[in-house]
């Protein structure tokens, strides 16, 4: 019994999702669905990996004068 490619990209993501949200990566592996073909060993609900919003970097203007004549 081998693992696909399939199953060896679901426990990689799986622990990217682990490392990035320092999460316990066995309760992930726990949940997998496996299913045996003929490829391999396959994960039928591979995790997917929620990535965080970057922060908006603030962006500073110069300062607008409304007093000034064209």
């Amino acid at each position: 019994m081998q693992l696909s490619n399939q199953a060896m990209g679901a426990i990689m993501m799986a622990l990217q999702e682990s490392l990035l949200h320092q999460l316990d990566i066995v309760p992930i592996l726990q949940g997998f669905d496996i299913e045996d073909t003929k490829e391999g060993l396959i994960i039928k609900n591979p995790p997917t990996v929620r990535m965080p919003l970057p922060k908006e970097e603030a962006v500073e203007t110069e300062p607008v004068d409304t007093d000034a004549t064209v």
